[in-house]
């Protein structure tokens, strides 16, 4: 069983930087892939990135490459979704997610625990 509890989100501008962190409960959280997910009102949840257990590897959709970058430290069981140069269309609640298997997956099905999300709010 893994808890995860999101942090870090709020109110900022466009073009702005924002640091999620992502803590989770549980001695296995290093045996976890991990993911992040957003969903803006009125829209389905959005796959945004995810990252390998070991964090030796990562993958961002399209519409965050380049801007965002996710990362992990296995020793104070945390993952971070570091945003840069925000957009107003980055506005949603970001939610991580720990994966069922090894694979990482876009998939929400793929993710077996969730946190409860963080609001990020960006003015345009």
């Amino acid at each position: 069983q893994v808890q995860l509890v999101e942090s870090g989100g709020g109110l900022v501008q466009a073009g702005d930087s924002l640091r999620l962190s992502c803590a989770a409960s549980g001695r296995t959280f290093s045996s976890y892939g991990m993911g992040w997910f957003r969903q803006a009102p009125g829209k389905e949840r959005e796959f945004v990135g995810a990252i390998k257990w070991s964090g030796a590897s990562t993958y961002l959709a399209d519409s965050v490459k380049g801007r965002f970058t996710t990362s992990r430290d296995n020793a104070n069981n945390t993952v971070y979704l570091l945003m840069n140069s925000l957009k107003p269309e980055d506005t949603a609640v970001y939610f991580c997610a720990a994966l069922k298997s090894v694979m990482l997956t876009t998939a929400p099905g793929g993710y077996a625990y969730w946190g409860q999300g963080t609001q990020v709010t960006v003015s345009s």
